[in-house]
Parts: C-alpha cells; structure tokens; sequence
C-alpha cells in the first residue's frame, strides 16, 4: 500500500518529543532572541503546569499530540468503452442465461431504482451481481447499475449502534461515528465540494493540530500534482467539465469501532459513492464514476492527549478512483464517456469492478487500471 507523510518528510508520523515540547514552552515564556515577548497561551500555561507537577511526581508528561501523520493512497480505473461486446453478451445471456456463472438472478441485487438494498453491516462476500444492460439516461441515472437500490447520498451512511469500549463511554462512540459521518458526507457528498469548491465542512471535523495534514490537504487543494492530490480524500469535479445529474449520489459502505490506540476510540470506514455524470456542454450522455474510500480515524481522550475536543485524528485515508483519467493531477475527477476517444494514457493495471465490495485495499494504490463497468 502507498502511503506517505502528510507533510511530505516521509517520517512517522511520531509525536513532537518531550524535549521539543519543553523547550517550545520555555520559548514561548521568555520569548525567542528573533521575535517580540508574548504572553503564553491559555493552552501552554496549562501544559506547562502540567509537566511541572509531573516533574514534581517523577512522572514524565504525556504526550503531546496523539497520532501519526495520515497516510494517503489511490488509484485510478477508466472506462474500457466495451459497449458493443457488452451488446453482444447480453444477446447471448438472454438467450442462455445459464452460461453465466454463480447465480447472478438470485443474488438479491434490484435491477429496478425502487427497490432498496437493506443497510450494509459488513464487508459483502462477492461482488454484486449484474443489473441489466440499460443505458443511464438524464431521468433515469442509475439505469442499469448495481447501485440503483443502493442509499440516497447521506442515508446510505447508516451508523453501527454505540456501545461503550473499554473505558470508552457510549456517548463518546457515539460522537466518533457521527464526526466521521460528517467528514465523507462533507468530503464527498456535499455539492459545494463536488463542484471543485473547497470542502469546508469536512476540512472543520479534522483536528487542526495533527501534524501536517490540514497543511498537506490546503496545499494540495491550492495547487495539486501527482504527490499531492486532494482526490485522496474529496470528490471533486471540474463544472466547466461535467454536471452531476440529478440530486442523488448513490452510496453504499459500513462502519466499525474498536478502542483506540490513545485512549479513545478508532473508527474505520468503507463506502463507495457513485456519481452520474453529464457534459457540461448540454450533451444528455450520462455516465458514472464510482468512489470507493477506507478510512482509519480516532477520536483521542482530550483529558490524556493534547488533542482538539470534538475533532477527529485521521490515520490513513485511501480512495479508489473508478472511470477517472489516467495521469492526470488537477484535483478533478474526469470521466470517460461511451462517445468519446480516451483521453488518458493506456491503462496497465488490471480490470476490476469497481462495485465489487468484497475486496480489501491491500493490494498496491498507485495502479492505473481498467473497470469491468460503470
């Protein structure tokens, strides 16, 4: 899996040392040789009065931020453009149905946009089966794929019962799970971050003191390239591009919890969304590009961790990207459509389905391949 620092050092992400702290602090009291005096923060007294007790104790202080650095990966898949085979398969199909493997009609996938799928409690065992071969249109944006009885955008994130972890209260789970909702529906639902715009609801659930992310994400929404694209963690596309079509993004995952590793509680998160597209320019071509993000968050015990009350420390963050163009680094999602020439370099990956929920992401992030279908 690829993975880096934040702040693009490359290291561990480990807290800032004891030493470090200590010397920030006395700083901060006496002012630095190149900087005018300041009164120390609220935050620093407190701290400093903290370590000094501990010293008093022989205790050594607590430490000072609680996690690593996140670590961000994705991959991109593009649309193989098989509309005529796919033509000729479904002709062959209908004729034999028994020529398709496993039991594709009595899998419980609806092929009709009224039928809803119960919630998703945990990783399915297979991919959906195949809906039908009906072409998206602009009334009709789900036609024939398997999200069609997938969740409505925010009711599809359907959170797991809280229930206390260890020292963990219920009402602490409960508040993890519902900020991590927060931050895929601001990340990836949330219209003004799907028109390219900057993804403040999601960027205020994230603890502004964890090192270097918040930094790593502004710079990457500033100026994006290959080592820093905001596609790792938002969706986002390009309107003078495409268009959403419709009101509805289809969405589809679970949520776990465990106790967490500083005092708190460790959330991990899976879901795909799938957003119908259109052409900016008026065409009624509709096709879909598909998102599937995993993400590690905790929220720290603020009472043993310097951590901001109320706000999540994001661990690892990955998406797979599924119709998207190759090797190209703007911050925008770009779809292929049926009509039109590929615009990116070949895919050398290999072809998956990027509805498959069953597959875990530790397979390599930096593939370019190929989807199976949209």
């Amino acid at each position: 899996m690829v993975g880096r620092s934040p702040d693009g050092s490359g290291n561990d992400g480990s807290s800032i040392s004891d030493d470090e702290l200590r010397a920030f602090l006395e700083d901060s009291e006496r002012g630095a040789a190149h900087s005018a005096p300041k009164e120390p923060s609220a935050r620093a007294r407190m701290v400093t009065e903290r370590l000094r007790q501990q010293d008093a104790r022989g205790e050594g202080p607590q430490p000072w931020r609680p996690g690593p650095a996140a670590t961000a990966g994705r991959r991109r898949k593009v649309w193989p453009f098989v509309g005529v085979a796919l033509a000729v398969c479904a002709l062959v199909v209908s004729l034999k149905p028994s020529l398709l493997p496993g039991d594709p009609f009595g899998s419980g996938q609806p092929t009709d946009e009224t039928v809803s799928l119960p919630a998703e409690t945990a990783a399915p065992t297979a991919a959906p089966g195949p809906a039908s071969e009906e072409v998206p249109t602009l009334d009709r944006p789900f036609a024939g794929s398997p999200a069609a009885g997938w969740g409505d955008g925010e009711a599809g994130i359907v959170l797991p019962a809280a229930k206390a972890v260890g020292t963990v209260s219920k009402e602490r789970v409960a508040q993890a799970l519902e900020l991590t909702k927060k931050l895929l529906v601001g990340a990836n639902l949330d219209r003004r971050t799907l028109r390219g715009e900057r993804p403040g609801a999601a960027l205020a659930v994230l603890d502004p003191g964890q090192p270097g992310l918040l930094d790593d994400l502004n710079g990457s929404l500033r100026s994006p390239d290959e080592d820093h694209d905001p596609l790792a963690l938002f969706s986002r596309f390009d309107p003078d591009e495409v268009r959403l079509v419709g009101d509805v993004v289809k969405t589809r995952g679970h949520m776990t919890f465990t106790k967490g590793k500083y005092a708190g509680v460790a959330v991990h998160a899976d879901y795909t969304f799938v957003y119908p597209v259109s052409r900016a320019d008026g065409s009624t071509e509709v096709t879909r590009t598909i998102v599937r993000r995993v993400l590690h968050a905790e929220l720290p015990d603020p009472a043993k961790y310097d951590a901001a009350p109320g706000r999540l420390t994001l661990v690892e963050y990955n998406g797979d990207l599924g119709n998207d163009t190759c090797d190209v680094h703007d911050g925008f999602l770009h779809p292929e459509f049926p009509s039109a020439e590929p615009t990116g370099p070949s895919p050398t990956g290999p072809t998956e389905d990027p509805y498959d929920r069953s597959k875990s992401f530790e397979d390599s992030l930096s593939d370019c391949g190929t989807v199976s279908r949209v």
